[in-house]
């Protein structure tokens, strides 16, 4: 496993509101780039009720152990 920092946004407006985006930004442990944002896509999709089509990305970067700050990726990549 390997560490990612996912930034982004998504759509978080309401209906009849005016429009807003949410920025983001996550650290995940995944086996690759495509599996960090399938990841990121899953998490957001259910804690957000947000849509694929809803959320882009702007950058999906390779981090070093030393550079992880969240405890569970920490872990999950054997940096603990």
């Amino acid at each position: 496993m390997k560490a990612f920092q996912v930034i982004g946004s998504y759509d978080a407006s309401r209906v009849g509101y005016r429009k807003s985006m949410q920025n983001f930004s996550v650290q995940v442990a995944a086996e690759d780039e495509n599996a960090a944002r399938e990841k990121v896509l899953s998490d957001l999709g259910s804690k957000h009720r947000k849509k694929r089509v809803e959320i882009t990305f702007s950058e999906i970067k390779p981090l070093a152990g030393a550079d992880v700050t969240d405890p569970i990726v920490k872990h999950q990549i054997g940096e603990d």
